[in-house]
């Protein structure tokens, strides 16, 4: 009977494994974009807001005011070469960009480098665009006394000498130059690409031939809607951090969630620092310069859309001579070492949470470690070997309060045996058992929540890192950040927490002994849907403290046997 009961659990089992698996097949896989998903154009029925500095004489007025939806007169200085509505396409090996001529904003960028999805490597992933689907854009200008962008008319239609730019095979830098005139004031609006870098120079070179000084000031902004991340998935339940985020004045890292932005605006003073749009894996951000005192503003445009970005001072150009203002622009994935040099502060955009200060040794350990074994998989394996020799000591304290306790076990059944339903003689005879075998019932459990919050740190780490993208294993995980496809790792995990409650003892209370032997079932679904590396780690951990804590459980029960 026992046999034919087990027969059907197992073949229960294994159809419900099958169908796991179909469903995964039919429904799971990440939906790709339309072919035509390129960014729609903006048109002048769809210009951004632009700040307004404080003019001379007037009170302070950085309320961002909207350009007026009309076209900008045509003149022989302002011929478009580029025609009306066409992008300005660059391409290099780290990013795919298109640019407006109207305003020269940025209303596309995809990055060759992180396909969308592993099986796709010639599709790349969409960071910024303006669609259906999704605003996101990064816009920069000129505003103040005389700056183009605040113009009445509307903000200025660039030309350039060609709609395609690439950077050619053995070239380190490439340029590419926007031209406006107005009121016998030229402008170059310059981007500067680099070659395997996500960090875009933009520059405004001032060639003041009028007779009047020309004053104007720079501004960087993101603009993006509340659409939701493309790059993140909440399938365990905890969703990585969709929202701004800047370096203020006190040298602190400042999170802006979109909550934030809804109820009130942000307009703060910082020399230096920097703002940026976060989400899972990559991050945009504008860095102006170092030395200058900006104006970090958030705000809401009239369509919903989030709009977070700089003011810099105003900036003065004397009749008949030339100047410039310029800023960074980084669009691309979190590496947390060109962050750091980019600007201070900004690898924290990399959100490890409230456990950052540990986090980040853990994730220069993991660096070190895969810097010599050169995988992903097997560098998270001995990291997690790593934490476990240096948490020995404090793990032995616990196993070996728990073998004690597995250990005194029958005599605990003997204790409520004879005292029945009598709690009060039940408690006073396990506190003298306790005392007489020299066992401490806590000290199974503190010695587990000292090693939590590195745990929980190790957790973030390896969700939060864009290294662990797309990242191979072996065989069958070919990317580690998305959960395993044929669920054997989540099965592995499963069976490795039954095992380890085998080596405790038994709950005294039968109901929750009934509790306890359903969570390998419960934790085994709960982790289906993890990232593969996450589950990788809790197998080897629980492999690791299986064998510490078989090896201590034999060690005490046969020295118990020896007495």
């Amino acid at each position: 009977m026992n046999l034919q009961r087990n027969i059907l659990i197992a073949a229960l089992l294994v159809i419900t494994y099958l169908m796991v698996l179909q469903w995964n097949k039919d429904y799971d896989q990440q939906e790709l974009p339309p072919a035509a998903s390129t960014a729609a154009p903006v048109t002048n029925t769809d210009l951004p807001d632009v700040p307004r500095a404080p003019a001379a004489g007037q009170a302070d007025s950085d309320v961002p005011q909207a350009a007026e939806a009309t076209e900008s007169p045509a003149s022989a200085e302002n011929a478009a070469a580029v025609p009306a509505g066409q992008l300005v396409q660059v391409r290099t090996d780290a990013l795919n960009v298109s640019i407006d001529p109207v305003g020269g904003d940025i209303v596309s960028l995809s990055l060759p480098k992180y396909p969308m999805r592993k099986d796709r490597p010639d599709l790349p992933f969409q960071l910024l665009e303006q669609s259906g689907n999704r605003t996101y854009i990064a816009q920069s200008g000129l505003a103040g006394a005389n700056g183009p962008d605040a113009r009445e008319v509307g903000r200025p239609r660039y030309e350039s000498e060609s709609t395609r730019y690439e950077l050619a095979e053995g070239q380190d830098s490439l340029t590419v130059d926007l031209n406006f005139e107005d009121n016998g004031v030229r402008y170059t609006k310059r981007f500067t690409f680099t070659r395997g870098d996500y960090l875009i120079g933009v520059e405004y070179l001032v060639d003041n031939q009028s007779g009047e000084t020309w004053t104007g000031n720079l501004f960087g902004q993101i603009k993006r809607d509340d659409s939701s991340d493309p790059s993140s998935s909440s399938a365990t339940g905890m969703a990585t951090y969709l929202g701004a985020a800047y370096w203020s004045k006190e040298g602190d890292y400042t999170k802006i969630p979109m909550g934030d932005m809804d109820d009130a605006r942000l307009r703060e003073t910082n020399t230096g620092g920097w703002i940026a749009w976060l989400q899972h894996y990559f991050v945009s951000a504008w860095v102006p310069g170092e030395e200058q005192t900006h104006v970090y503003q958030t705000r809401k445009d009239t369509q919903g859309n989030y709009i977070v970005g700089f003011v810099s001072p105003a900036a003065s150009v004397a009749a008949g001579s030339q100047g410039s203002l310029s800023a960074d622009f980084y669009a691309g994935p979190k590496i947390q070492d060109r962050l750091e040099e980019i600007s201070k502060g900004l690898e924290l955009t990399v959100d490890y949470g409230f456990l950052w200060w540990i986090a980040q040794p853990l994730f220069w350990v993991l660096s070190m470690i895969h810097s010599v074994v050169g995988n992903w998989g097997w560098s998270i394996i001995l990291l997690t070997v790593l934490i476990k020799a240096i948490f020995f000591p404090l793990s032995a304290t616990s196993y070996r309060s728990m073998a004690n306790m597995r250990r005194v076990a029958p005599k605990l059944q003997a204790l409520k045996e004879q005292y029945g339903d009598d709690r009060q003689k039940m408690s006073q005879g396990m506190m003298e058992l306790y005392k007489k075998e020299k066992i401490n019932p806590l000290g199974g459990c503190l010695p587990i929540l000292v090693q939590m919050p590195v745990f929980i740190a190790l957790y973030w780490t390896l969700m939060e890192s864009v290294e662990m993208r797309q990242a191979e294993w072996i065989g069958w995980i070919t990317d580690l950040s998305l959960k395993d496809p044929y669920f054997i790792l989540p099965i592995l995990m499963g069976v490795t927490m039954f095992i380890q409650q085998q080596l405790n003892p038994a709950p005294p209370d039968p109901m929750q002994a009934k509790v306890m032997k359903m969570l390998p079932i419960v934790f085994t679904f709960f982790f289906l849907w993890f990232p593969a590396g996450l589950v990788l780690y809790w197998v080897v951990n629980n492999i690791l403290s299986i064998a510490q804590q078989w090896y201590i459980t034999r060690q005490i029960e046969g020295a118990a046997a020896k007495q």
